[in-house]
């Protein structure tokens, strides 16, 4: 059967479970399985670009923001902002009483984008950064990761009803086959944007 949507993934996995008493819970399996993707896979189709305006000390990050990328500031010209730590940006600040200025470095503070020294006026930022997949519902029925690689997701799913199977030995298979998918995806990636050069992806084990 082919895993093209939310419904057909659900439809795989009860019928790999083959436990009619797990079927209400399989959605929950799916959300812990994407919270698992989301740490593992980082693929080029997670890349996104997008523009924030900053123009205070603190700048709400996009709602799909998982992990830092580029940002380049439009301030005389172009220029990259820094990554460092918010206790560094901190210690900057101090020893600069604060002062306000074009922004050089950021740091992520929780949901925010903190940059020092404080904005002294507004700016536009170039942002790259790596998207978390949108996750699968009745709504969403499908996202890049199900169409590209369906077994990330069915064995994903699988190996979070471990827990109600006790001591079935497929948990240790599915755990094994959805290694094996997510490194065989973070590999392909890493081909598609160094041409080949065969860089090596270290993945959580479960």
């Amino acid at each position: 059967m082919a895993i093209t949507t939310y419904a057909e993934l659900k439809t795989s996995v009860a019928d790999f479970l083959n436990r009619d008493d797990l079927t209400a819970t399989i959605a929950t399996f799916i959300t812990l399985a994407e919270s698992n993707i989301n740490r593992d896979v980082r693929h080029w189709r997670m890349e996104t670009r997008s523009t924030l305006t900053i123009s205070t000390q603190y700048t709400t990050l996009p709602t799909d923001w998982l992990e830092a990328g580029r940002i380049t500031l439009q301030a005389n010209g172009t220029s990259e902002l820094n990554l460092t730590s918010s206790a560094s940006l901190g210690t900057q600040r101090a020893s600069n009483d604060d002062s306000s200025g074009i922004p050089t470095s950021y740091a992520i503070n929780g949901s925010s984008l903190e940059v020092q020294p404080t904005p002294d006026g507004t700016y536009t930022a170039d942002i790259l950064y790596t998207a978390r997949t949108a996750a699968l519902s009745d709504s969403n029925t499908t996202n890049w990761l199900l169409t590209y690689a369906p077994d990330v997701y069915l064995y994903g799913t699988l190996i979070h009803s471990a827990p109600y199977l006790k001591d079935d030995a497929r948990a240790t298979v599915w755990a094994a086959l959805y290694n094996a998918a997510v490194n065989n995806l973070n590999k392909d990636s890493a081909k598609a944007v160094s041409g080949g050069s065969g860089m090596s992806i270290k993945i959580n084990s479960y």
